[in-house]
């Protein structure tokens, strides 16, 4: 008897198991990082309804699922997401089925079965694919930016579709926690996509995303969080006993505490 197909990442979704992990998801950002930052050139605009979307980043972190649901559902509130996910990694959180998560196979096979579940997805009304588009941890230094198997594929499944590059990267300036910066480049239209033949289309998208990604690097280096908007706060300062202590100075002396390690300079 031939094994029963896979269930259907859209059937499998429930708008109830994303918003509880939504939750789950912020409070474990807030507990170990400080803040998502977006510098203002790097917000979406949210195509129109009923466009399909496709947002592919590149894969510096493990940290890169937590930055997909925070910014899905803070960014594109109107839509449902989908993460294509290594089908062995998505078998040990098997919960993530629920949150619009699928399995992908390696080799020749489990390419075509991803982009097969691909178009079903992207013809889901408000449905938007994400994916790191390298398929594997990428240093953000590291050129050029590889493109997994498939991804120059992904236009033809949906040809009205519109692709945005997001670069992802993860800092250490002057406090104890990391800050996650993201950034959104200039969205690309698969039908332009589509009149290339397919090895022009890589080097298009692919200069798009690495375009980006250096844009970010650029922010980054300035070390400045005023050039950046905040779309997630975490925590702040080292905590514990030492800053309990700092805390109770602070109003003894009748001050204001801030719990930063440096405080930005004020506004002239």
């Amino acid at each position: 008897m031939a094994d029963a197909a896979p269930a259907s990442p859209v059937a499998l979704r429930s708008a109830r198991h994303y918003g509880f992990f939504h939750v789950v998801f912020s409070r474990f950002f807030g507990r170990h990082m400080g803040a998502l930052r977006i510098p203002p050139w790097g917000l979406p605009q949210d195509p129109p309804a009923g466009t399909p979307l496709i947002v592919l980043a590149n894969h510096p972190s493990w940290w890169d699922g937590v930055a997909f649901m925070l910014l899905s559902a803070r960014l594109f509130p109107r839509r449902e997401i989908y993460i294509p996910m290594d089908a062995a990694a998505l078998g040990k959180y098997r919960f993530m089925r629920r949150i619009g998560c699928f399995g992908i196979e390696p080799g020749p096979r489990g390419a075509v079965a991803f982009l097969r579940t691909a178009k079903e997805v992207l013809a889901a009304p408000r449905a938007m694919l994400w994916m790191n588009a390298p398929g594997r941890f990428q240093d953000v230094r590291d050129r050029p930016v590889f493109l997994a198997p498939g991804v120059t594929r992904l236009t033809e499944m949906a040809p009205d579709a519109v692709v945005v590059p997001l670069a992802l990267d993860y800092v250490f300036w002057t406090e104890r926690r990391p800050d996650m910066l993201a950034a959104f480049g200039e969205p690309l239209h698969a039908a332009d996509l589509n009149a290339l033949d397919r090895e022009a289309r890589e080097e298009a998208i692919r200069a798009a995303l690495t375009a980006t990604m250096d844009r970010l690097a650029e922010e980054a280096m300035t070390r400045d969080p005023a050039r950046f908007t905040v779309v997630a706060e975490g925590a702040e300062g080292m905590g514990g006993i030492y800053e309990a202590w700092r805390r109770t100075l602070a109003a003894i002396r009748g001050r204001r505490f801030d719990p930063r390690h440096a405080t930005p300079p004020s506004t002239p």
